[in-house]
């Protein structure tokens, strides 16, 4: 594969993980969950495998502490884009925790290393 191929595709991946973030309400403050048809998740524990958040969807109670674990080979962040929490770095093999907010609703967060990787947090 050539360098003008490489950059072709990874161009391409980029712009499909910008519209698939756009198209998941990418906001930044909590927004309401009625009428989801989504799997939502009741935890306090997110793994990172895969380049993917497990679960991608999880609810939490106000002000809970999720613990997030990084089984992958590189290192993560987890951070709403709303900025109400941020794990900071988390290394391969380590797992780090944040305090889920207060207020009820749902919460977008992303890998602000890897941006495609994205999820949601409810607060109920």
């Amino acid at each position: 594969m050539t360098t003008r191929m490489k950059s072709g595709v990874a161009a391409l991946v980029v712009l499909a993980g910008a519209l698939l973030f756009s198209a998941c309400g990418g906001g930044s403050g909590p927004t309401s969950t009625s009428g989801s048809s989504a799997q939502v998740v009741q935890t306090n524990h997110i793994t990172i495998s895969n380049f993917m958040f497990s679960p991608m969807s999880a609810t939490v109670a106000p002000g809970a502490k999720v613990n997030v674990s990084n089984k992958d080979s590189v290192t993560h962040t987890l951070s709403a884009t709303g900025g109400q929490f941020n794990t900071g770095d988390i290394a391969s093999g380590q797992t780090k925790a944040f305090t889920a907010p207060t207020t009820p609703g749902t919460y977008h967060y992303i890998c602000d290393i890897h941006q495609y990787m994205m999820g949601t947090i409810t607060v109920r």
